[in-house]
């Protein structure tokens, strides 16, 4: 099973594929690291967005999407435009794609019940791919 963790930042997505099958964790090779929304944020470009995110679903075969939620107001709150990403991950027509919001307190109970099995520096990803990295484990860890 492939779970996309993803992170949104600014007008960014960041993801990381996560596969477990029989108790064991590899991460596919995957030529997108993340995913952006044009400047213009239109209708259009929202659009074009869910599209090109649904086609790295199904092209790998992803069967869950773990999204690190955001708070909506106060220090650490999520821009405008994380949520209107969010919103279009959320309504991609497709009954095969799970996908779910991981509150930061969920992440971390999971985290401290199950560490990571490997250190991140170990992984081979990029570092701006740590957080959709453990979004992704914490989405297989916490079903």
């Amino acid at each position: 099973m492939i779970i996309c963790g993803v992170e949104l930042t600014g007008s960014d997505a960041v993801v990381c594929l996560l596969n477990l099958d029989r108790g064991q964790f590899s991460l596919p090779e995957c030529k997108i690291r993340k995913l952006s929304l044009s400047r213009n944020h239109t209708r259009a470009d929202l659009k074009r967005f869910q599209s090109d995110f649904a086609g790295l679903m199904a092209e790998y075969g992803v069967t869950g999407v773990a999204i690190k939620e955001r708070m909506p107001k106060g220090k650490f709150a999520g821009g405008a435009i994380s949520f209107k990403l969010e919103a279009a991950i959320q309504l991609i027509d497709n009954d095969g794609l799970e996908v779910r919001l991981l509150p930061s307190a969920l992440i971390k109970s999971t985290l401290a019940a199950h560490p990571l099995p490997v250190p991140f520096a170990e992984t081979g990803l990029k570092a701006f791919q740590e957080t959709a990295f453990i979004t992704a484990y914490v989405g297989h860890m916490a079903k």
